[in-house]
């Protein structure tokens, strides 16, 4: 039932045991691309994402990703396709397992969530209506899109990222163990709270009850939501709840200075300066710049490293930036002091 206290609108999902049986955690790569792409659109100089937002914005602007499909199809506020965030496979699905939905999405449903966003929006694109038109053929391009956009905002912080929503998952699954659903839920956030076998999130807009909608839940931390959460509802899928993950404002804050001495002793000092100063994703030539090393042999080092698997390289535009991986990130901690 969905109920109004002072001109919010609550929604209300009555669970049975069947659907807390089926409610099981995720980490969506989709997730992040549509709520931190919406973020870089919105040119808000966001407190907490600001460093990264510096960062991504003009590499953004610099491929015309504020031009292309993704522009059109999330808009500033409101309705997101529902087709743009199939249900997660497992509890970490990749991004290119999370494509492989969004292309397998049936022409009808795609120009349903079109019609919707139309309506809601007022108008349609170009870009939309040629989806709309033809979406086999469109959601190729879309896909294209979505993988350039992730290489150059957020694959190389990915390791980062996912360590938060990692670590908030670990920490709602102990809660489910020690204080059962109703302390899982009641802790969420304060727009969501458990009460007499439903869960109701307090939200602007009216939403189904849960006589009409997919069984389970889906629970999603998330970096890029924002101060609520967000809810996709298509039946016959479990609803997704995406939320803001615990430990978001440290995210981006600067690590502790590593004991370089000590893993110097075992990757050389020139590999352990590059690792130390990729605590923002940079490119071979800001790399020389900051070291003083040349660019052959920051080249030459950053291949040492991406073979042991410390680092990872993404393609921005004509660019590569060149990012510390989680096991890089394992190892400098443990010598941080």
């Amino acid at each position: 039932m969905n109920e109004s206290r002072q001109g919010v609108r609550v929604m209300e999902l009555a669970f049975s045991a069947s659907d807390l049986a089926r409610m099981r955690f995720a980490v969506s790569p989709m997730w992040e691309v549509g709520t931190s792409f919406k973020l870089l659109a919105s040119g808000v100089a966001d407190p907490v994402h600001r460093r990264w937002t510096e960062q991504v914005r003009p590499r953004a602007t610099a491929a015309g990703l504020d031009r292309g499909w993704l522009a059109e199809l999330i808009p500033l506020s409101g309705y997101v396709p529902d087709f743009l965030n199939p249900e997660p496979a497992g509890r970490a699905p990749t991004l290119a397992e999370e494509l492989a939905g969004i292309l397998a999405a049936p022409a009808d449903r795609v120009r349903q969530d079109l019609d919707r966003l139309e309506r809601e929006q007022g108008r349609l694109g170009p870009k939309s209506r040629s989806l709309y038109a033809d979406p086999q053929a469109r959601l190729v391009r879309v896909a294209e899109e979505v993988e350039t956009y992730w290489e150059l905002a957020l694959a190389p912080y990915w390791a980062r990222i996912s360590s938060v929503l990692d670590a908030d998952i670990f920490h709602r699954s102990r809660q489910v163990a020690e204080q059962g659903t109703e302390g899982l839920f009641n802790d969420l956030h304060p727009a969501v709270s458990w009460d007499d076998n439903a869960l109701r999130l307090a939200r602007r807009a009216g939403a189904p009850s849960r006589k009409v909608v997919g069984a389970g839940l889906l629970l999603i931390p998330s970096a890029f939501t924002g101060p609520s959460p967000l809810i996709r509802v298509t039946p016959p899928e479990p609803p997704q709840l995406a939320y803001p993950a615990r430990g978001i404002g440290a995210l981006w804050g600067t690590r502790p200075v590593t004991r370089t001495d000590a893993v110097a002793a075992v990757l050389g000092r020139s590999r352990t300066r590059l690792l130390t100063e990729l605590e923002a994703p940079a490119s071979t030539t800001e790399l020389a710049r900051r070291t003083g090393l040349s660019a052959a042999g920051v080249s030459q080092n950053l291949t040492a490293l991406r073979d042991a698997g410390l680092v990872s390289a993404h393609r921005a535009g004509r660019s590569v930036l060149y990012a510390r991986t989680t096991t890089a990130e394992s190892l400098l901690a443990a010598a941080a002091p």
